[in-house]
């Protein structure tokens, strides 16, 4: 059996294993990378996969958020014709997710074209969208949705198992038992997994007991995040210091899981009588859609955010969200000048709506930004994290005047010790262990971890491309 890391090896984003054994060929994610240029040249380099997509069998896909599923189009693009195998929830989320992605694309290159023209360039030196939206329409009859917990046999010596992730609605860890060469294996991916105790989504499933071989997410393998009451109160401060200074709040958010999350802590927080009621503008066609795919799959949702959702209905008064869809509606927002609470996509502060109200909003001092997700190295969200003065949006130079607040509690990876719990679900150590998903540093501190720790042998960090055979 042999693996390829094609992604999410010493970094973040990009996830993509290659999985072979003499009777079978598959893959475990097909992400794009994120993270500025850097990773657009990446994902033009990702472009050909390095082997033949119409060999592969099948693929199998953890969840939807773009850096796991972000590439499946081009995969379709070059020639593959075989089933997508993914929960039906992530499936449902794809159906957003991968179009809008292809739209963010021919958006981006639409502005870069007359930008050119406008300076009397030509279009030379404009790289094509990775996909285009018709193309991210047509991968999509390629999904196949399984269940949580039930076997899946998508080859004669393949059965694979998704187990609830916590991370994101529909997010899955993969327990895969095959046959190589005689050989019974057995191969765990934890995907990406979600914090325990934290609202919306039930907690991970408990790792499966054994496993010949494991890959591991170390996306937050180097820290712990802020209790969630911790994270409460500096919500709270990050309000209360806006709401005095007479500014907006506003929230870069993923539309997946992110901004769902951040709905229920600030409702949860004004039923509790700890916000001032709160008009909160959605400003992200995609996290509305989002939304309603989350409502519809309400047997995911913890018991807690159920009970909420009810109260929020019966108290419109307290908690006003208004969606906002069209894009003059949009522009409108940037008119408000106090008191606004605007959460927009993306998350990382790279595309989308989030960027014009960053543009109008970091050059006031009475405005606050609140960052609450992990910001990839190279990103505008990074920049703004690690305390720049000055940014640039869309060609333009932005003073940051603004207050930044960085909230760590509300990540949806777990943190280092929540990542060491859920491998104490093994029976005894896996065979090899590979520690994935991770900046460098942090996957290197938590191999560590698990060695110091946990007291396992055959911890691995592979390297971009490398190849191991086991």
């Amino acid at each position: 059996m042999r693996l390829a890391f094609y992604g999410a090896a010493g970094e973040v984003t990009g996830s993509c294993t290659l999985v072979e054994t003499g009777e079978v060929r598959f893959l475990v994610d097909c992400g794009m990378f994120q993270g500025g240029s850097e990773a657009r040249q990446k994902n033009v380099r990702a472009l050909d996969f390095g082997f033949d997509v119409r060999s592969l069998d099948f693929v199998l896909l953890t969840h939807a958020h773009i850096d796991h599923s972000g590439l499946l189009p081009r995969l379709a693009m070059l020639g593959y014709r075989g089933p997508i195998y993914a929960t039906q929830a992530s499936v449902d989320l794809l159906e957003v997710l991968l179009p809008d992605a292809a739209h963010i694309q021919e958006k981006e290159i639409e502005w870069q074209l007359r930008h050119r023209h406008r300076r009397g360039f030509g279009e030379r030196g404009v790289p094509a969208p990775l996909y285009t939206v018709a193309q991210a329409q047509s991968a999509l009859r390629l999904l196949n949705p399984v269940r949580y917990g039930e076997w899946l046999r998508p080859a004669d010596t393949v059965a694979v198992r998704f187990r609830d992730a916590g991370h994101i609605l529909g997010s899955a860890s993969l327990e895969i038992a095959l046959e190589d060469g005689g050989r019974k294996r057995r191969l765990v991916f934890s995907g990406d997994l979600g914090m325990p105790g934290r609202p919306v989504l039930p907690d991970p499933e408990p790792a499966p007991a054994e496993a010949d071989v494991l890959l591991i997410e170390s996306t937050y393998g180097d820290r712990l995040h802020r209790s969630l009451a911790d994270t409460e109160d500096e919500i709270v401060a990050a309000f209360e210091r806006t709401r005095a200074a007479g500014g907006n709040l506003v929230i870069p958010a993923f539309a997946v899981g992110r901004t769902q999350e951040m709905i229920y802590m600030l409702a949860d927080l004004v039923r509790r009588k700890r916000l001032h009621p709160l008009k909160i503008y959605v400003d992200s066609p995609m996290a509305d859609m989002a939304t309603r795919i989350t409502l519809a799959h309400r047997e995911l949702l913890d018991p807690e955010t159920r009970e909420l959702i009810a109260w929020q209905r019966q108290h419109p008064d307290k908690v006003s969200i208004e969606f906002v869809a069209d894009v003059e509606r949009s522009k409108a927002l940037n008119a408000i000048r106090s008191g606004a609470v605007i959460v927009s996509a993306s998350g990382m502060c790279e595309a989308g709506r989030i960027k014009y109200h960053l543009r109008e909003n970091l050059p006031r001092s009475e405005c606050t930004v609140l960052i609450a997700g992990f910001q990839a190295a190279g990103t505008l969200g990074r920049r703004l994290v690690d305390g720049v003065r000055l940014v640039r949006i869309f060609g333009e130079t932005v003073p940051v005047r603004a207050r930044i607040y960085t909230v760590g509690g509300l990540s949806a990876h777990a943190d280092r010790d929540a990542l060491l719990g859920w491998l104490r679900g093994f029976r005894k150590p896996p065979g090899r262990t590979f520690v994935v998903h991770g900046e460098a540093g942090a996957s290197a501190s938590f191999a560590a971890a698990i060695g110091s720790e946990l007291g396992w042998p055959e911890v691995h960090l592979p390297q971009a491309g490398e190849r191991v055979t086991l």
